[in-house]
């Protein structure tokens, strides 16, 4: 899926979920997202009710998390790490899980804030995502050494 719509990054997410939860095979990204969505089961109320929840809105502003955007922002930084893009992310992942003592899904976390935050950047500004900050931010939080 090259730029899908927010309703097909949903539907994607939910066909995937629903995939598992019948055991028919899945495809190496539908595994990806299957395994994210099972790391997190707090959301998993919206993926077993996909018609209640897939055109909600969540608001920041209320404290609010979007689950399906946070599982999408998993998948990007899975693919980043795999391509070590921008490069360096790689090795300040593997800092971060080396800070959380060898917790990836605590540095992924870490990771997924900061780009989170250089997405909003981004669109406030009305530019492409800033891959130097989106490193700055990341790095900003190790507690140990910087990479």
């Amino acid at each position: 899926m090259f730029n899908p719509s927010r309703d097909q990054a949903r539907r994607f997410l939910i066909a995937a979920w629903a995939k598992y939860g019948r055991s028919e095979p899945l495809s190496p990204l539908e595994q990806m997202a299957v395994e994210v969505i099972a790391a997190h089961p707090e959301y998993h109320r919206y993926f077993a009710e996909p018609e209640r929840f897939v055109d909600q809105d969540w608001r920041p502003e209320g404290g609010e998390t979007n689950p399906f955007l946070h599982v999408s922002l998993h998948l990007a930084i899975a693919e980043q790490l795999a391509i070590d893009q921008p490069p360096g992310i790689r090795a300040l992942h593997d800092a971060l899980a080396a800070q959380y003592e060898g917790d990836t899904h605590r540095a992924r976390h870490d990771l997924l804030e900061a780009l989170g935050e250089t997405l909003w950047q981004a669109q406030r500004a009305g530019t492409g995502p800033d891959g130097a900050l989106y490193l700055r931010l990341a790095r900003a939080r190790l507690t140990v050494s910087p990479v």
